[in-house]
């Protein structure tokens, strides 16, 4: 899937000289945790964060009157705090790109530009709803993993399997296990009343299939026959 498919397009922006007390408004208001900031031209200027104006407000241990308090916080503007150098997508940026960008970045959201023309806006939790509805999370299922050998038809095996006990798979992923080279953890989800019939179909050829976390991998290991 693609950014496209998933960004915010209708934006809530501001400007370089918008106020603090103006900008937790708007955050307030719109139930957002971030506000982009546009310049006279119409292009992306900054972004500001919840956090940002959390970090800058003035804390309530000061000595100045509520009165001195809000006149002072009138007078500091969005553009003294914004990030300038921002972090930005395009729509046909993939969603495990996006969650790779942000991850690698530690940022919570990011501008979806097309060209120099600002169309829309993503966060952290867009894709992880994504990433979570790929996986099968929420779904009637049963999660099975497997070890598998890097080789060619080394997946097709185990799909294989499963096809032949005509069992669906929901979802289907995978990543090395770092701690044993060469090997891949397998992770599928079926429907929760093939469960039982999926193990005992992959057990039956020799695989060992985890359903619970497992401190030593060593003994799922694929068997010579599997990898």
């Amino acid at each position: 899937m693609y950014i496209g498919r998933i960004m915010h397009t209708e934006l809530v922006t501001v400007h370089p000289e918008t106020t603090l007390v103006e900008a937790r408004r708007l955050i307030e208001q719109h139930h957002i945790e971030h506000l982009l900031v546009i310049n006279t031209k119409g292009q992306l200027a900054g972004i500001v964060s919840d956090r940002d104006l959390k970090l800058n407000w003035a804390s309530p241990a000061t000595s100045l009157s509520t009165h001195e308090l809000n006149y002072l916080l009138q007078k500091v503007v969005v553009g003294s705090i914004m990030v300038k150098t921002v972090v930005t997508v395009t729509p046909e940026t993939t969603i495990e790109r996006a969650a790779y960008i942000m991850q690698t970045n530690n940022i919570s959201s990011l501008p979806v530009m097309s060209g120099e023309q600002l169309v829309g806006i993503v966060t952290r939790t867009d894709v992880m709803a994504v990433l979570l509805q790929a996986i099968g999370m929420g779904d009637d299922s049963v999660r099975l993993g497997v070890l598998v050998a890097d080789r060619i038809g080394g997946l097709a095996e185990v799909t294989s399997l499963l096809k032949e006990e005509r069992i669906n798979i929901r979802s289907f992923f995978c990543w090395p296990a770092m701690e044993h080279p060469g090997i891949f953890h397998l992770v599928m989800r079926v429907a929760e009343g093939d469960g039982q019939r999926a193990i005992r179909a992959l057990e039956e050829k020799g695989f060992r299939v985890l359903t619970r976390y497992e401190k030593d991998l060593a003994p799922f290991l694929p068997p010579p026959t599997a990898g």
